[in-house]
């Protein structure tokens, strides 16, 4: 049985997978969407971007009296970087560079409890076997890698892509908890142990 903690958590994302880590973890977050512009700026890296954006979905809506927790997640191969696709032809593209290679996730995360807010990056490296056109074609048929960050889910139909994984799995999913559990026990929203 998972404890239940006492921390009034909003969470400044509408990701099922977010909110289904945080959940699992014990938490029962509000969810309050952002809206925020996603766009890279020129010249702007992974780790940037996704700090950025980061701050700007807590920013827009956090209140004093919650802790609140924002997260964003982009892909990076080969210097560029793989958002959402929203459209099936966009994530055949995606998944078809991601085929047999190792590509980076930068999940960027920001809290902010009282008048404190803590920011950082994380970064976890993936492998994907060799895909053949049938296997690309037939997940896009699902539906899933729409609107998820390089064209895939890792807790999804796409776990069978993966050969390795370096670093956090919960920051391919949306949002590492490791990250997360220890920025509360910083900022004091959460007892230590």
């Amino acid at each position: 049985m998972v404890a239940r903690h006492r921390t009034n958590l909003i969470l400044a994302s509408g990701s099922p997978a977010r909110l289904a880590l945080l959940r699992a973890h014990g938490f029962d977050p509000k969810i309050r969407r952002p809206v925020v512009d996603e766009t890279p700026k020129t010249g702007e890296s992974p780790a940037q971007l996704v700090q950025r954006l980061a701050l700007a979905k807590l920013h827009s809506v956090a209140d004093l009296n919650n802790t609140t927790v924002a997260a964003d997640t982009v892909v990076s191969l080969d210097g560029n970087i793989f958002g959402k696709p929203i459209r099936p032809d966009r994530a055949v593209e995606l998944l078809t560079h991601l085929s047999g290679r190792t590509h980076e996730v930068f999940g960027g995360i920001a809290i902010q409890h009282a008048q404190n807010e803590l920011c950082g990056v994380v970064r976890t490296q993936v492998t994907f076997r060799d895909l053949t056109p049938v296997e690309i074609d037939s997940y896009v048929a699902t539906g899933e890698p729409l609107d998820k960050a390089g064209g895939y889910a890792i807790q999804g139909g796409a776990a069978n892509f993966v050969t390795a994984i370096n670093g956090c799995r919960d920051n391919v999913v949306g949002l590492s908890i490791e990250v997360f559990l220890t920025a509360l026990r910083k900022l004091g929203a959460q007892p230590a142990g």
